[in-house]
């Protein structure tokens, strides 16, 4: 009874679904069922969430990392999964489970990673990354910190959860499970087979991830890929993304003298290091952004006439967004981010040389470090793109090389960079009129009772194209706020995002169908 005036009040207060399709009441009724079970079991849903998260997760810490993939395998094998760890030497497994449902024609495999960027906890306001903490808003919005709450008193939509991978990409991982949960406590039966792959290294390039889908190929057959990483749009409302950029990143090293030098006695004479780094960098970008590395743009793949009407379909909400963010001059010549997006990008992402602020000192530094990361869109290789860079650091007059440079080429060459290419791998991107892309925006539309923003492509980058190889299509559907400050310092988690992605994933696991 509950189901039932539930999908009624659904369909009074979205017209556009007055003659919903089979997919559409199963989405609206799975919802339903989903928001009465957390509803009903909340502070023990976020209680598991919490301990997932007080387990720290860099990919490089062996021994927690480890703790991560057998705290999974028990929070899957709770729920009936069949789960396997596929070791990685050295680091996390990946963590395999399955669980079939009965007379189901479809497989789906949820993608999502347990690792997290490294973390500076000098940095975190108030808490530590992993001791998750409650606040009553964002700290940008003047959230303060509160006690989780006694059993019995409500979380509130607006609340956050601060810790390190609280939104990146732990609490999707956690949704997921709950909407199963939800389902067999309210007796919906799933509409698809599940698989999970749960990647420990995503965070650090996932190097180690195309070994493992070739050695298990079988175990990873599906008939569609969900990843659940990244955010929401920036409006809040639902959104869908098709593809995602590549990555490659790069470290330039510019060189002075041996040490540092008396700027006093030696400035004027002895070259300064990041003074020449600065001009180097401004030398690869105009004053609007664009790149001007030679052939940087060239191998973009252009996008299909459905992937320009959704960029033109998607908000336009720039001047929201840089009063949000404190800059009124963005790059780009005035064109949207959606569509910036679907570019390759040069961003440097941290600078390093001397000394500032209490520690400064008055001298000539000896080095001056850059690292760079270059988002890689459709058909754009990273191994081309780097050699890109590189030849535009040679055509400024540097001597490049990969290794530090000794003391005949110091006295040989005036100007030298070392630059070393780092991770990297390429986009991809899946049709958005295939039927089970279209099937995934029904049935998320229908769980919402709103349109969703559909993107081609993502800004960030997660290695899907490995699965792309694979033959399988991937669709990315986001449910955790989008200022959730993910790679960065006080990351967050909005519990009303956290609501509605439990809802959502329940409406996937049993309406859709295709």
């Amino acid at each position: 009874m509950f189901l039932r005036a539930a999908l009624l009040l659904s369909l009074a207060v979205y017209p556009a679904l007055a003659q919903p399709s089979t997919a559409a009441r199963g989405a609206a009724e799975a919802a339903a069922a989903a928001r009465a079970y957390r509803q009903a079991n909340e502070h023990a849903i976020l209680d598991e969430l919490r301990a997932l998260l007080a387990i720290p997760n860099v990919a490089t810490d062996t021994v927690n990392i480890q703790r991560n993939a057998e705290h999974l395998r028990a929070m899957l094998e709770r729920r009936g999964f069949r789960v396997q760890l596929l070791p990685i030497e050295g680091r996390g497994p990946v963590v395999w489970g399955e669980l079939r449902a009965p007379g189901a024609r479809r497989t789906v495999l949820f993608y999502c990673h347990y690792d997290g960027q490294p973390v500076d906890p000098a940095r975190w306001i108030e808490t530590k990354p992993w001791e998750p903490a409650l606040r009553t808003n964002a700290i940008e919005a003047g959230g303060r910190l509160i006690p989780f709450p006694a059993p019995g008193t409500p979380y509130q939509d607006d609340w956050r959860i601060y810790a390190r991978s609280a939104s990146d990409d732990k609490s999707p991982i956690v949704a997921i499970l709950v909407a199963l949960d939800a389902l067999r406590t309210q007796g919906i039966p799933l509409g698809v087979n599940v698989k999970f792959l749960l990647d420990g290294e995503e965070e650090d390039g996932s190097p180690n991830l195309g070994r493992v889908l070739a050695e298990h190929r079988e175990l990873f057959a599906a008939d569609l890929v969900i990843s659940a990483d990244g955010p929401v749009h920036q409006t809040g409302r639902p959104q869908i993304v098709f593809g995602n950029r590549g990555i490659v990143t790069a470290e330039i090293t510019v060189y002075g003298p041996y040490r540092p030098l008396h700027s006093g006695h030696y400035g004027n004479w002895a070259p300064n290091p990041a003074m020449r780094l600065a001009q180097l960098l401004a030398s690869m970008k105009d004053e609007d952004g664009r790149v001007r590395i030679e052939g940087f743009y060239d191998d973009v793949r252009p996008l299909s006439e459905l992937e320009k009407q959704a960029l033109a379909a998607a908000p336009k909400n720039e001047p929201q967004m840089m009063q949000q963010f404190g800059f009124s001059g963005p790059e780009g010549s005035g064109r949207p981010l959606v569509e910036l997006i679907n570019l390759p990008s040069l961003n440097v992402r941290g600078l390093r040389s001397g000394w500032v602020g209490e520690e400064a000192r008055t001298v000539v530094p000896d080095v001056a470090i850059a690292a760079l990361d270059l988002r890689l869109v459709k058909d754009v290789d990273p191994q081309r793109q780097f050699e890109r860079l590189v030849a535009h650091i040679r055509r400024q007059g540097y001597y490049v090389t990969d290794r530090e440079p000794t003391h005949e080429e110091r006295m040989q060459h005036p100007r030298i960079a070392r630059v070393v290419m780092g991770d990297g791998y390429p986009a991809a991107r899946t049709p958005m009129d295939l039927p089970p892309a279209r099937a995934v925006v029904e049935v998320v539309e229908a769980a919402t009772g709103e349109p969703v923003v559909k993107l081609p492509t993502s800004g960030g980058s997660v290695p899907m194209y490995l699965i792309e190889r694979m033959g399988l299509p991937i669709v990315h559907v986001p449910i955790v706020n989008h200022d959730n400050n993910q790679h960065s310092p006080n990351e967050n988690l909005r519990i009303g995002n956290f609501r509605r992605g439990i809802e959502i994933f329940a409406a996937l696991l049993a309406a859709l169908d295709w």
